[in-house]
């Protein structure tokens, strides 16, 4: 199986329980195999916590959920060590995070020390509890969602962990005619509990691996880098794209273009992926935002403005 074979069968599959989200899905897809992690900021009720669980089931990995409140500890997310008098020793009780697709759900309404025992499982893929550390099980994703709303009771994430998400998401309201078939297929039964797999975790590393051989261009590495460097310097921008942003950009266009058939990147790849992966990593002044500007219009306003190179 390649990887557009693999995008084509999970799509056709999440299909048959998220309506209308086929866009979502290849992006979360794209983070999938680069390794990365997906917040997703969207109003309750419009399947979010459905779709992580459908991608899990489709790539038969193992899923957990975390619902995030005020009072859940570190260790309600890493495990615990706890003295077996059977055996009189300390045993480990592995926490949700050891699992392969992680739903971190309302993550903004957890203190901030809880929301940082995440940190190291998303960049190291590892945790560690009372000085042992756990090597977390491939492949791993990491899904937060938080409602842009609602803030009262919630600890906004500090920018060093909004800035470990490849990408932000968000789903957006159904359309008349996709919520009409929601209410179809879901009037007799939940179409979840019939999903099989369609791809290994072991598949999903080979593909992870496939995904780093994607050629890109000097050109297109270049224009890249322009994108990036481009928001560093704006007159309505702050804080620009971190290299971290960057490197996330250069790894999900290798990704994306495997998911839609070439073994080499153009720069439609990367104008699709600019929303997704640098909005959140670009801070504008409070000035441009009275004037009713978003980050995400600053962020087009910049790719748009970039010459694009010309690649044969």
């Amino acid at each position: 199986m390649d990887c557009s074979q693999f995008a084509r069968a999970v799509q056709q599959n999440v299909s048959q329980v998220i309506i209308g989200k086929a866009d979502v899905t290849e992006l979360l897809l794209a983070a999938l195999l680069t390794e990365g992690h997906v917040l997703l900021e969207d109003v309750p009720g419009i399947g979010k916590t459905t779709l992580a669980k459908a991608l899990a089931r489709s790539l038969d990995c193992l899923f957990a959920r975390i619902q995030f409140t005020p009072d859940l500890l570190p260790s309600d997310v890493t495990g615990i060590n706890y003295y077996n008098q059977k055996q009189q020793e300390f045993e480990f009780r592995p926490g949700p995070v050891l699992s392969q697709v992680l739903l971190a759900d309302e993550i903004n309404r957890a203190t901030p020390r809880t929301q940082s025992s995440l940190l190291e499982a998303m960049q190291e893929r590892q945790v560690t509890v009372d000085g042992q550390t756990y090597p977390l099980p491939r492949p791993f994703l990491v899904m937060a969602t938080q409602n842009p709303i609602e803030l009262e009771g919630t600890f906004p994430l500090p920018e060093a962990q909004v800035d470990r998400f490849l990408m932000q998401l968000g789903l957006g309201y159904p359309s008349q005619d996709e919520e009409e078939e929601i209410l179809l297929r879901y009037q007799r039964d939940d179409p979840l509990l019939q999903l099989r797999p369609v791809a290994s975790a072991a598949e999903v590393l080979e593909l992870q691996r496939q995904v780093k051989e994607v050629h890109v261009s000097a050109d297109v590495r270049h224009y890249i880098l322009q994108v990036v460097r481009a928001t560093r310097g704006h007159e309505a921008v702050d804080l620009g794209v971190s290299p971290r942003g960057s490197l996330a950009l250069y790894k999900a266009s290798q990704a994306l273009a495997a998911l839609r058939g070439r073994a080499y990147v153009i720069p439609s790849d990367v104008q699709y992926l600019c929303p997704p992966i640098l909005t959140h990593r670009v801070h504008i002044s409070p000035q441009i935002r009275l004037r009713g500007r978003t980050p995400q219009q600053v962020v087009t306003e910049i790719t748009e403005a970039v010459p694009v190179p010309v690649v044969e």
